[in-house]
């Protein structure tokens, strides 16, 4: 028998164990993802059933060397919020998928849990603020481009995988491409094979997500339109398909909610201003 322990971190996934029980996965900093037995988790008055995804918890565990059972459970904070509005929830639970895929068992992904953890509250802040959806489906595609880059797999934007040469799109030329090819990366021009052609205000658009903070214009808006941002979020399912040997379900949920804004805009390109 194993000595009791805390363990603190973000509910990602819960599922029915026997008759009254949950299984939960926890991705903690340091444990990576941990899959725990909740005993009666499932009865409406169990002192254990707050155990649900999007939830912070702190429990208390104990158990032998198979599946440990949660003692004790306490919640820090909750993100049920997010279920008050479609493209919320769809955004974060294609963040945590993401995490389940990306984070291995017992061994955490420095920077994980606060990365992810930061985008919840702003999608939080999405629905306390009834702030446009599209910045739901924007905080989806960067929080993918740094959890990605979190876990090793992150997109190679800065330069060309066949030539070596920058990747420094101009965007007074309408003209230019680069082209998505998963298995090698980014290529200057649009080369035949590509799974998807950028044009440079969307490579443009794209090399900002590794910032810390959202993409704005001066006046505090999203830059790029609605159809652009679901390219990108495009191309972050071909890049996990290849790389995870998956692509999220939730990904494609919060596609639809948008299916309107990206008919007949295909071939346009957004105004972006320069890099800064």
């Amino acid at each position: 028998m194993m000595p009791e322990e805390s363990l603190e971190g973000l509910s990602l996934k819960c599922g029915p164990l026997g008759e009254h029980d949950r299984l939960l996965t926890l991705l903690s900093e340091d444990g990576g993802l941990s899959r725990l037995a909740v005993p009666g988790a499932r009865r409406p008055r169990s002192s254990l059933a707050a155990a649900v995804p999007l939830s912070q918890l702190r429990l208390q565990i104990g158990g032998g060397r198979g599946l440990r059972r949660v003692r004790q459970l306490r919640v820090i904070h909750s993100f049920g919020q997010l279920g008050q509005r479609l493209e919320t929830l769809a955004a974060a639970q294609s963040l945590a998928e993401l995490c389940l895929h990306l984070v291995p068992d017992g061994d955490g992904v420095a920077g994980a849990l606060d990365d992810l953890t930061l985008q919840l509250h702003r999608l939080e802040q999405v629905v306390s603020e009834r702030q446009d959806n599209l910045e739901a489906l924007a905080i989806a595609v960067h929080g993918h481009v740094h959890l990605l880059a979190l876990g090793g797999y992150g997109l190679p934007l800065q330069s060309c995988a066949r030539t070596g040469e920058p990747l420094a799109p101009p965007l007074d030329n309408r003209d230019w491409r680069c082209s998505l090819l998963p298995s090698e990366g980014l290529v200057i021009g649009a080369v035949a094979g590509a799974m998807m052609v950028l044009t440079a205000s969307e490579l443009a658009l794209l090399q900002r997500l590794p910032r810390p903070g959202l993409p704005r214009c001066r006046d505090g808006t999203l830059m790029g339109p609605a159809w652009v941002w679901l390219r990108l979020l495009d191309l972050v399912q071909m890049w996990c398909l290849q790389h995870l040997g998956r692509r999220g379900k939730a990904l494609r949920l919060l596609q639809g909610c948008f299916s309107s804004d990206v008919q007949g805009r295909q071939g346009a390109a957004p105004s972006l201003p320069p890099n800064d």
